[in-house]
């Protein structure tokens, strides 16, 4: 299950002393070719395209308020059982309004396997809003970073490697020196390479649409780069 490889990292973000008070998030995307290497046969690995958004943007993976002590607010242990069984199709669909649908299908793939409904279930209904205001906000954080030098970088180098620093580097060009301490890389292996398939982003503060994101990730803890980097991976098997 695509959340598991990234439980640990869930702890490492956290608000600065002085806004211990303050909302904390952790913000996961994914690079969706990456991620399709080792499960192929995912609706929206099967269907993805050098087209399609995802080929050249990053995905959104969800919006995780935290402490993780807040995971599955007021939702019964029926539901529960079913999101960690994995039945993500099964779970209620989040209300959602026809426009934003579409959106969260172009910046979600993973909604063609239900990640919507399991993301509403486990994390946003923890969120200070419904579930169209969780969704637009995840949205906003996205639309950030897929409109920065980030995003840029990472097109530009389908096929190549990456390395850590060039990743924080970026984020501190597009959203102020120090931005990049907030950010840690995830990998997975995919025979002899090793490919960059999540960043896991530290937030705190309240989301006011994409540019309120350069100030609720510098109001974040720094974290650890997790791994040293490694290679943006064109879509298809490779």
């Amino acid at each position: 299950m695509r959340l598991a490889a990234t439980v640990l990292l869930l702890t490492t973000f956290c608000s600065p002393a002085q806004a211990q008070e303050r909302t904390q998030y952790v913000l996961a995307i994914s690079w969706q070719p990456a991620f399709c290497e080792t499960r192929p046969d995912r609706p929206e690995c099967a269907s993805q395209t050098a087209e399609r958004f995802d080929a050249s943007n990053f995905a959104l993976h969800g919006l995780w308020p935290q402490p993780r002590s807040r995971d599955y607010c007021g939702v019964d242990a029926e539901t529960v059982r079913a999101d960690e069984a994995g039945d993500w199709q099964d779970l209620p669909a989040p209300d959602l309004s026809a426009d934003l649908t579409q959106a969260l299908a172009e910046a979600m793939p993973g909604t063609q396997s239900g990640l919507e409904r399991h993301e509403w279930i486990k994390h946003g209904t923890c969120y200070d809003g419904d579930a169209e205001a969780y969704f637009a906000d995840s949205l906003s954080m996205l639309e950030a970073i897929n409109a920065s030098a980030v995003a840029t970088l990472f097109a530009g180098a389908v096929g190549q490697s990456l390395t850590q620093t060039d990743i924080r580097d970026a984020f501190d060009t597009s959203f102020g020196p120090g931005a990049g301490e907030r950010v840690r890389l995830s990998c997975i292996d995919d025979g002899n390479r090793r490919l960059i398939n999540e960043l896991t982003i530290g937030l705190t503060g309240d989301i006011d649409g994409p540019d309120s994101f350069a100030d609720r990730l510098l109001d974040a803890r720094p974290t650890d780069g997790g791994c040293t980097g490694g290679v943006v991976d064109p879509v298809g098997l490779q």
